[in-house]
């Protein structure tokens, strides 16, 4: 299975990476292979001062060795070893009416004393995070989850959708980071479903990325903008910054594994704002967001 998904990953990093190059229509992307004195490397892609994008990373990574003693302790095991490879992805749009968009899509094996495969599993999602909010273009991104997940299991999607909305929560704001999508983790063979099963429906989100997320980007890219939404993104965008720091689990474990640093916080945009005790006039788009990160919506 770690060779299959393997593969699949890197033949999603060349799709996704030619179609949003295709859309932005000027930079292309930079790419850097790097290895880990412990085990396995990667593929980083980085995009920057594009015409539609200002930073973004199209990443894979497969890594391997003794799992660190953090890890250890969190999972409640000793000495073990493990394989996790991933694709992770965060794009920041130049352009306040242009959403940032996250995803991710994981397999990771753990190992017995002998060598033997003694767990396995899948995680992953996708999610938007708009700075003004598009009511077409959230029940678009969410459809499309939608119809990744139903045809696998009808129940895949409020679940996920619901988990995704929990996780991508900043606890200490009490508001989402975004308007949310899927996130799935730890789902292993049980019941009707094998692993070739769960391959069959993460690769199937994987492959709805940029379904999803381009024709909203070709829809926005040209819309014009003042600086006071300009300065407003770069305000959200602290906020984006505050969850990968505290929050975010693919962030830290990154950093207990001595990942590579360059990539773990390659998701970071290259502008934000922090302001003292910032809102937004009542009754303006900016508010009509908070709202909505406040009180998530059922979009489809």
């Amino acid at each position: 299975m770690k060779t299959k998904f393997k593969a699949y990953i890197d033949d999603l990093q060349n799709t996704i990476c030619a179609q949003l190059e295709a859309v932005d229509g000027g930079a292309t992307f930079i790419e850097d292979i790097w290895t880990r004195p412990e085990g396995g490397g990667g593929r980083t892609r980085v995009i920057s001062e594009g015409n539609v994008f200002e930073k973004g990373g199209v990443n894979v990574s497969a890594v391997h060795g003794e799992l660190p003693l953090a890890m250890q302790q969190h999972f409640g095991v000793t000495d073990a070893q493990f394989y996790a490879c991933g694709l992770s992805l965060v794009l920041h749009p130049k352009s306040p009416m242009v959403p940032t968009v996250h995803a991710n899509w994981r397999y990771f094996e753990m190992y017995d004393s002998d060598g033997n495969v003694a767990d396995q599993w899948f995680g992953g999602g996708q999610d938007l995070t708009p700075y003004y909010l598009q009511e077409d273009d959230a029940r678009h991104f969410h459809g499309v989850c939608k119809t990744a997940c139903d045809a696998h299991d009808a129940a895949f999607y409020p679940q996920y959708k619901a988990r995704c909305d929990e996780y991508f929560y900043n606890a200490h704001r009490h508001e989402g980071r975004g308007i949310g999508g899927l996130f799935f983790d730890y789902l292993k063979a049980k019941d009707q479903m094998s692993m070739d099963d769960l391959y069959a429906f993460v690769s199937q989100v994987g492959d709805s990325f940029c379904e999803a997320y381009v024709p909203i980007v070709e829809k926005r890219k040209a819309e014009t903008y003042t600086e006071a939404q300009k300065t407003w993104q770069e305000i959200r965008r602290g906020r984006y910054v505050e969850f990968n720091l505290i929050h975010d689990k693919g962030t830290l474990f990154g950093l207990k594994t001595n990942g590579r640093i360059e990539s773990i916080l390659m998701s970071l945009p290259k502008h934000v704002q922090w302001h003292y005790n910032h809102t937004p006039e009542e009754g303006s788009p900016e508010a009509v967001l908070v709202d909505v990160l406040k009180n998530p919506k059922d979009w489809v």
